[in-house]
């Protein structure tokens, strides 16, 4: 059996006076007034609950784990450094580590031009089979065990005007995921596709434009036909399943693993043709599973 955590959009918290001054210019100045008045307060304790996090992994005898983005708030490089270092127990698992960035990673194009998360998260990023690549890293491919495949498709950018925070899977890593799931040494494995948008909320309706991935219906398309498999997304704070009409692998949204009291998680439990998944929360301390809610993935 292979067990694989699942968890997102940590957000660790960094004092913001630490941060540089060329850091307050345009949406980061609004970005950051908003963290101070309103959502500091629920991600104080995330360094805290990623050291629960990784204390629950061992419990748990975690195989792998997989995180879908959000390390920061801001994307600045101070704040990736403490994220990179938070969850380095996690990223000591028997499988590994995988992971793509949220938008809050590559907040502004300044992110992005100095490759900030790559600096930090590249190594995360590697591929099994580099030549499915279309776009960089992504489609990256890991190959776990005989009958588990990862594939990574990043579908954050920068957003600068202050009222948008919507996602795009550019077109070049679309035509690489179909690729790649169309590779009998992929398509015959469980196929565990992960991004950090949610193609679908929790009711089954698309995301606002201004929030929501722009072409869901697009990478819904591709990973339609994947016999055994899952899409794994972060991005909205609310752990949820949601099976597509037409689309055979399950979503499963982490939604925030260190906001307060929305914590959540997945654990899969990969066994052969036997495959579930768990949902985690915290409680008193320390993340539990909810091993009644179990949900089959067959």
């Amino acid at each position: 059996m292979i067990r694989v955590l699942h968890f997102s959009d940590v957000h660790v918290d960094l004092p913001l006076s630490s941060l540089p001054w060329t850091t307050w210019l345009g949406k980061r100045a609004i970005g950051g007034l908003n963290h101070a008045i309103r959502r500091r307060p629920h991600f104080v304790h995330a360094i805290d609950k990623l050291a629960a996090l990784a204390r629950f992994a061992d419990e748990q005898a975690i195989d792998l784990a997989l995180c879908t983005g959000d390390y920061t708030i801001l994307g600045t490089a101070p704040e990736l450094a403490l994220a990179a270092r938070a969850i380095e127990p996690l990223t000591r698992r028997p499988l590994g580590f995988a992971t793509v960035p949220g938008n809050h990673d590559l907040y502004l194009g300044d992110s992005v031009r100095e490759q900030r998360f790559e600096k930090h998260f590249a190594k995360w990023m590697v591929s099994d089979r580099p030549e499915l690549a279309t776009d960089g890293p992504f489609p990256f491919v890991r190959l776990v065990g005989d009958d588990v495949a990862v594939v990574g498709v990043s579908s954050a950018r920068p957003n600068p005007e202050p009222w948008r925070s919507s996602g795009r899977v550019p077109d070049a890593q679309l035509e690489g995921l179909g690729r790649a799931l169309a590779d009998p040494a992929i398509r015959e494995r469980f196929v565990i596709v992960m991004t950090h948008y949610a193609p679908r909320l929790w009711n089954g309706r698309p995301d606002s434009i201004t929030h929501g991935l722009d072409n869901a219906d697009a990478l819904l398309a591709a990973i339609a036909s994947v016999p055994h498999g899952c899409l794994l997304h972060g991005h909205v704070h609310r752990r949820y399943a949601l099976r597509v009409p037409e689309v055979r692998p399950v979503l499963l949204g982490a939604g925030s693993t260190t906001q307060e009291g929305r914590e959540g998680l997945w654990v899969l439990e990969l066994d052969g043709a036997e495959r579930s998944a768990i949902p985690g929360e915290f409680r008193d301390g320390r993340y539990v599973l909810d091993a009644s809610a179990r949900l089959s993935l067959t």
